[in-house]
């Protein structure tokens, strides 16, 4: 599975997003670029599961030095390697060991149900809440130290994935 040529977002206003984790796994799959193909890296040690199908922008480098995260509000959980074609929505903004982690929070275009969906203000709270949750309790468990600094609505969205491309570019060409 060759992620080379799949642009990050193919028009504006949507992202390509590659499901590494299907929503209510405890197991954490990343892509494995070398082989192209999905690994299984480890298995959560909580009895916590991801809440959303989670996965990540391919051709981007985020802050962390991996692509950016995503994840995609789904009513049935997907599959390690599948491409969703997503509207992001919000971003929830976290740091990992001090490292900026920021994720966006999409919605599928494929899913007819969720087109009038736009912005993070149009989902539950407690579903939100849910989300910073998860991420406190596992990677505590994991003894790492994350900050949860919120969520910022789907105007925050371009400037993070633009910087996230241009960062990919440039680690690329240099």
């Amino acid at each position: 599975m060759d992620l080379s040529p799949l642009s990050p977002s193919p028009c504006p206003g949507l992202v390509n997003l590659v499901v590494e984790i299907p929503a209510g796994s405890r197991n954490k799959y990343e892509y494995f670029a070398e082989a192209g193909v999905m690994a299984l890296d480890r298995v959560l040690h909580s009895s916590v599961r991801y809440p959303f199908d989670y996965g990540f922008i391919p051709n981007t480098l985020a802050e962390d030095g991996a692509p950016l995260d995503a994840m995609v509000i789904m009513a049935e959980p997907t599959f390690a390697g599948c491409l969703i074609k997503a509207r992001p929505i919000g971003v929830l903004d976290m740091h990992d060991s001090g490292a900026y982690d920021g994720k966006l929070l999409c919605v599928p275009v494929a899913d007819p149900r969720q087109e009038a969906i736009s912005s993070i203000k149009q989902i539950a709270p407690n579903q939100l809440e849910d989300v910073a949750e998860f991420f406190r309790t596992y990677k505590s468990l994991e003894g790492r130290v994350i900050v949860i600094d919120g969520w910022r609505d789907f105007d925050a969205v371009d400037a993070l994935l633009e910087s996230c491309i241009v960062a990919e570019k440039t680690n690329l060409s240099g």
